[in-house]
């Protein structure tokens, strides 16, 4: 990928959004662009943390693995979103595995060129900032829904969550182009994959949702009934 393609990629992730173009084109030089099929381990739990990733193409998912190698899906990051950046920022292990889910261009930026570029650009370490706390929120959000939902709340509530992050609105309702799977539902919200398709049929069975390979379409009711 050429370093202007890297820039105008650059343009659209959150933390570099207000860095000017000749900043933006320094750091396009400084990115390394590799492509990762699916199912690739990106980086696994306890690896030292040298780059931080952005998201050129394809999507990826949060993973722990627990002894019984039961797999717990913490989020999904998709084209714009980058990860990779607390090993970076406390200088400890990584926190958690990231596997591709499709085909991937992933923009890597080491350590040193990341730290040094936030000397230079405090405002994107402000913006790192930002989107940690964001992020910390989330995580307080699901930790609340997996104690205070039933299962169908929490398939609800990943669903909610998808469309705000990546919904399209169209006549009907809102376009979820690629939803997660109902095994990644179920392992994110702590339940069986046979339960999240008793609820996914429910709240289609009930009009809330359409689904159509592997796209879904949230109709305004699903908001008013669920959300």
């Amino acid at each position: 990928m050429s370093s202007a393609k890297n820039r105008e990629l650059l343009k659209r992730v959150s933390i570099f959004s207000n860095l000017d173009e000749a900043a933006l084109g320094d750091l396009g030089q400084l990115v390394i662009s590799k492509d990762y099929p699916k199912g690739t381990l990106v980086f696994g739990q306890e690896e030292p943390g040298d780059a931080l990733f952005i998201i050129a193409k394809g999507r990826v998912k949060v993973v722990l693995y627990g002894e019984s190698g039961k797999e717990i899906t913490l989020t999904f990051f998709h084209k714009g979103d980058f990860f990779g950046e607390m090993a970076l920022l406390d200088n400890l292990p990584r926190s958690a595995n990231v596997v591709t889910t499709e085909n991937s261009t992933l923009l890597m930026l080491k350590r040193e060129d990341f730290t040094n570029h936030l000397v230079e650009h405090p405002s994107t370490a402000i913006n790192v900032l930002a989107e940690l706390s964001r992020r910390l929120r989330k995580a307080d959000e699901i930790i609340g829904n997996l104690a205070l939902l039933d299962v169908y709340g929490r398939v609800a509530r990943v669903l909610i969550d998808l469309g705000e992050r990546e919904g399209e609105k169209v006549e009907d309702g809102i376009l979820i182009r690629k939803r997660p799977t109902q095994q990644d539902i179920a392992s994110m919200i702590s339940t069986s994959r046979e339960t999240v398709s008793r609820a996914l049929g429910e709240f289609q069975k009930r009009g809330l949702l359409e689904m159509t390979g592997k796209s879904v379409v949230l109709r305004p009711q699903f908001y008013r009934e669920v959300g």
